[in-house]
């Protein structure tokens, strides 16, 4: 379970993997959706700097209507051949995202910003997992298509735990690839709770 913080967590996030990784280390938290347009390119044309930018902009939407506490805002894209690959548009682009991902090992980046209130210090980082996708028939492509479990997830999968049958990580930690590095979330939680306590 997580240690207790001298602060209130507040989630800017309204997707599920987040929450679900949040509540299963034992966090307290308020969830307080962004709700930002997101940029379809990488403007640097650098993933890191993407997913970056988008979490720093999540949480400056949501610190505002936090009086006091520690906003968490994240943003999770894959990143293959230099192009972001984002949430699919509908079915049509998800078959386009699945079967360009098929047999490919790409990147899957995350960055985090925790934005804490009053004062509003900012601790700002980014996380890559390597995340290979097994080569897929047109008939597996059409059955995944039929769960939907690729509505609102960037990349159109949601990696399932704790066996995906098309999906392994290669390097980095699997709940980065759910949306939120929960490794490193504790290690900067803990020192931002630490500064307050001292």
């Amino acid at each position: 379970m997580a240690p207790p913080l001298p602060f209130r967590l507040t989630l800017a996030s309204g997707s599920h993997g987040r929450r679900w990784l949040m509540s299963q280390a034992g966090y307290a938290f308020d969830v307080l959706p962004a709700d930002i347009d997101e940029p379809t390119e990488a403007r640097l044309g650098d993933c890191r700097h993407y997913v970056g930018e988008l979490a720093w902009l999540k949480a400056a939407a949501v610190a505002p209507k936090v009086s006091d506490g520690v906003v968490i805002a994240a943003d999770t894209v894959g990143w293959l051949n230099g192009k972001v690959v984002g949430k699919p548009e509908d079915e049509a682009d998800a078959r386009r995202i699945i079967t360009s991902l098929a047999g490919t090992v790409h990147e899957l980046w995350t960055g985090v910003c925790l934005w804490r209130r009053p004062g509003d210090f900012q601790l700002c980082w980014q996380e890559r997992s390597l995340v290979r996708m097994k080569a897929l028939t047109a008939a597996e492509i059409d059955a995944y298509l039929r769960t939907r479990k690729w509505e609102g997830c960037s990349g159109a999968y949601a990696i399932e735990l704790p066996n995906d049958p098309y999906l392994t990580v290669e390097e980095g930690s699997v709940s980065n690839v759910i949306g939120l590095p929960m490794e490193s979330l504790a290690r900067a939680l803990s020192w931002l709770g630490s500064t307050e306590r001292h």
